[in-house]
């Protein structure tokens, strides 16, 4: 499934594929190949659901650039609230895991990312930047997750206007890091699609349609 999920996600080598992440103890539903108007995509029905697909860079991506994605839902997780611990549920996201010094962790922080380690094996990333559509909040809003201020969403589409339309983004990935964490990005880590309605119990279907990501062209003297 990976192989042909993936057909359509094109970023910077790295020695490993994308795949599907399942965090335990949370339902897990797959992304699907599949065609929505004549435009490739990937879809999630989502129930009660976190679903993840990513890829790792190896070696981590030093110089991230534009990315470029489309999504479209058919509905919103009824009650999400992006700063609340138990409502941060968002219909789709685009997921940007950074490296960077962990000197700089509080001690909460350090204690987070190794009781992530623990659970899933893996510590968490420096940063995380994610692109979000909210219920509730403006486009241009950076929301702080409420359990950490390393992880800090960027809404881009609110609300059910757009609700069956596909939505169309180009973002810069070091002027967005720079806008929402006030400091320049380390190498890019992790790349992922996130659907999650979990908290809210909620269902819906969201799709993802092709994505790029590109490294940021050298700067000439």
């Amino acid at each position: 499934m990976s192989h042909a999920a993936a057909r359509h996600l094109t970023t910077p080598p790295s020695a490993l594929n994308w795949q599907s992440f399942a965090l335990p103890g949370k339902r897990h539903v797959v992304f699907e190949p599949v065609e929505v108007l004549a435009r490739p995509a990937l879809r999630v029905k989502a129930d009660s659901s976190v679903s993840i697909f990513r890829r790792q860079f190896e070696p981590t991506l030093s110089q991230p650039g534009r990315i470029s994605f489309s999504w479209r839902v058919d509905a919103l997780p009824e009650g999400a609230d992006l700063a609340a611990a138990d409502a941060s549920d968002s219909p789709v996201g685009v997921v940007l895991g950074f490296e960077g010094d962990r000197t700089r962790w509080s001690p909460k922080m350090h204690r987070l990312s190794e009781m992530s380690r623990l659970i899933t094996g893996e510590e968490l990333p420096y940063a995380t930047l994610v692109y979000v559509w909210g219920n509730r909040e403006a486009p241009g809003t950076v929301v702080v997750n409420p359990r950490t201020d390393r992880i800090r969403k960027l809404v881009l589409d609110s609300g059910t206007r757009d609700v069956g339309v596909w939505r169309d983004h180009v973002r810069d990935v070091r002027a967005d890091f720079r806008l929402v964490f006030g400091e320049e990005p380390g190498p890019l880590r992790v790349v992922a699609l996130m659907t999650d309605t979990d908290n809210t119990r909620s269902a819906l279907t969201a799709w993802y349609g092709p994505l790029e990501l590109r490294v940021a062209e050298e700067r000439r003297p």
